[in-house]
C-alpha cells in the first residue's frame, strides 16, 4: 500500500512539473511574440516619422516663401492670443 501511495505521489509531482514547464514555455513564447510586435511597431513608427520629415523638408524647399509667410502668420497669431490673455489677467 505504501508503495502505491508513493508511486501516485511521484506521478502527481512529475505531472505537475510537466504542466508547470508547459505553462512557462507558453509564457516565454507569448513574451517573445509581444516583444516582436513592439519591435515591429517601433520600426514602423520610426519609418513614418522619417518619411514625414523628408516630405516636410521637400515641401519647405519647394515653397520657401509660403513657408516663411505661414510661420509669420502662426507666430503673429500666437503672440496676439498670448498678449490678449495677459491683458485679461
Amino acid at each position: 500500500m505504501s508503495q502505491t501511495v508513493l508511486e501516485r505521489t511521484t506521478e502527481h509531482i512529475a505531472e505537475s512539473a510537466h504542466e508547470a514547464s508547459r505553462a512557462t514555455s507558453a509564457v516565454v513564447d507569448a513574451t517573445k511574440n509581444v516583444a516582436g510586435a513592439v519591435r515591429d511597431a517601433a520600426k514602423q513608427g520610426g519609418d513614418a516619422a522619417e518619411e514625414f520629415l523628408s516630405d516636410t523638408t521637400q515641401r519647405i524647399q519647394r515653397h520657401p516663401i509660403l513657408t516663411v509667410a505661414a510661420s509669420f502668420a502662426v507666430g503673429f497669431t500666437a503672440g496676439a492670443l498670448l498678449g490678449r490673455m495677459m491683458k485679461r489677467r
